[in-house]
């Protein structure tokens, strides 16, 4: 019964011309070399997959040199890619070189290695899985012809607030334990450049103090004085904008509604007060000067004027001809109503509108002003030397209280962006570390591939050496008994002659004796 059923597991491939080409191939005599096989499998597996991975973090040791870190940004204007003061983000500040050097120097380490450091530093985006997926369902609409889903897929469109950093310390020259803390003191330095390069306060300072008010007329040094006071309130302005906590320094008691107070305080009845008696008498370094100082200011200003003039009456057109977005709502059983309304765009351009009849305005009063100092100007005699040494003491009084609010102003701002604004704006969510375990992961990462293709041709050639052996193994056997077969007919086809000429013999003798006995008779 098992010679059956082993026959029945046979595939014999025969040419009909010859029975000598014919080839049996049988599925337990494969089964069989398979089990043969096997432990030699096993061995030369385990062996190869051992091998490779230790091959890998031998001769790739370097490219496993990997300490990665995690940064977090969470302001205002990140989430649509933009830095705090509204200019377009550089993730590659992280790896800024004064932010690299300043970590060397920090670690008391030559800075040969900076620019290497800096290049083996790598930063990547990390978006999150349901941001993925709403991008990639609009994109599926939108490939299906749907161009709503293309607009609705460019609004989706995400900016990265989380970022991971990867440093590859193979070609810095640092060990690991020094590789970390050097990562580490790049991530730390970064908040302080993160806050001089948008906290802008020192840039508020340098503007206000790069001027001397000693340097002008008296006159001039009034608008001089103007200046600075406006954009000291511009900065405060908006300030109180951006603060949502009405945030009150512990340093100076100040808001940032208190400073434009005081700003405005300083401007609308010290400035005005000083100007007022510099104009009324004459007050003045070099008339002629002067005259010709406020003439060119008045040329100037007409100018600006009409530049003015000409841009809001581009807009006023520009409101007249735009059409606005029309919507149209179908209600059963009645007839459509179309409604039309506003876009950004037309906000836009009201916005703007407002903003050019403010510069017409202070630019006529500019002029108006100016031209009442000129009036005055011609009209008096010079000021005397006591009213001119009183100007002076006011104007440096004014001096000091300015530099007295640009102070105030600047702590303020500062503890402000760093207790409030700024102090959650960049965050280590996950500081740099090296292990044993996050490099051996790396190892069999990278080992993975090479792994895989080595493990599949082991295992077809495991297969393919069982399939030959069995194929050779049978076919010996069925060789043999072929010829077995062939010596068995060839011994049966010699006896066969044999007896028919004993059986023809007999028969002769038999006639013989027959006609002899005939004769005898």
């Amino acid at each position: 019964m098992e010679n059956k059923n082993e026959r029945n597991l046979n595939i014999t491939l025969k040419n009909e011309e010859t029975d000598k080409e014919e080839i049996i191939i049988s599925f337990t005599s494969i089964i069989k070399q398979l089990k043969r096989f096997l432990a030699i499998w096993l061995v030369v597996a385990i062996v190869v997959g051992i091998l490779i991975p230790v091959g890998t973090a031998v001769f790739t040791a370097d490219q496993h040199k990997n300490l990665s870190a995690l940064v977090s940004f969470n302001y205002n204007g990140i989430e649509k890619g933009l830095a705090p003061d509204g200019s377009q983000f550089d993730i590659n500040t992280l790896k800024n070189p004064n932010v690299i050097q300043a970590a060397l120097e920090s670690q008391g380490l030559p800075l040969d290695s900076l620019e290497a450091i800096r290049r083996s530093i790598s930063i990547e985006g990390v978006i999150p899985s349901n941001a993925i997926d709403r991008i990639t369902m609009y994109k599926s609409i939108y490939d299906q012809g749907n161009l709503n889903a293309g607009e609705r897929m460019l609004d989706v469109s995400y900016f990265p607030t989380q970022y991971e950093l990867t440093f590859n310390y193979s070609t810095s020259g640092l060990d690991g334990k020094t590789a970390v803390a050097v990562f580490q003191a790049i991530l730390d330095n970064y908040k302080v450049y993160f806050f001089k390069e948008y906290g802008f306060n020192q840039a508020l300072g340098s503007s206000v103090k790069a001027l001397k008010y000693t340097d002008y007329d008296y006159a001039e040094a009034v608008d001089v004085f103007s200046d600075t006071i406006s954009k000291m309130q511009s900065y405060v302005n908006n300030l109180n904008k951006e603060d949502t906590v009405r945030f009150r320094s512990t340093a100076t008691g100040f808001t940032f509604a208190d400073l434009s107070n005081s700003l405005s305080t300083l401007k609308n009845v010290d400035l005005d007060k000083i100007s007022s008696y510099i104009t009324v008498n004459n007050v003045t370094k070099d008339k002629s000067a002067l005259l010709d100082y406020y003439n060119y200011r008045i040329e100037t200003l007409i100018r600006e004027r009409t530049v003015a003039s000409d841009n809001l009456d581009a807009i006023n057109s520009a409101i007249e001809t735009y059409e606005k977005s029309v919507t149209i709502v179908y209600g059963e059983g009645q007839d459509p109503k179309e409604y039309s309304q506003n876009s950004t765009e037309y906000d836009d351009l009201f916005k703007k509108k407002i903003e050019a009849q403010n510069t017409l305005s202070s630019k006529t009063q500019a002029i108006n002003m100016y031209q009442q100092r000129v009036n005055t100007l011609k009209g008096n005699a010079s000021a005397s030397q006591e009213k001119i040494d009183r100007v002076e003491r006011e104007l440096a009084a004014l001096d000091e209280k300015v530099n007295e609010m640009l102070d105030l102003t600047n702590a303020t701002a500062n503890e402000y962006y760093e207790t409030a604004y700024l102090s959650n704006a960049y965050t280590v969510l996950v500081p740099p570390s090296t292990s044993a375990l996050n490099t051996t992961k790396n190892v069999l990462k990278s080992a993975m591939e090479t792994l895989m293709i080595a493990e599949a041709l082991i295992l077809v050639c495991y297969i393919l050496v069982a399939f030959g052996t069995a194929l050779i193994t049978d076919n010996r056997k069925a060789r043999a008994a072929r010829r077995k077969v062939a010596d068995s007919d060839d011994d049966d086809s010699e006896d066969e002659p044999e007896e028919d000429a004993a059986e023809t013999a007999e028969e002769t003798d038999a006639e013989k004796k027959h006609e002899d006995k005939k004769k005898k008779k």
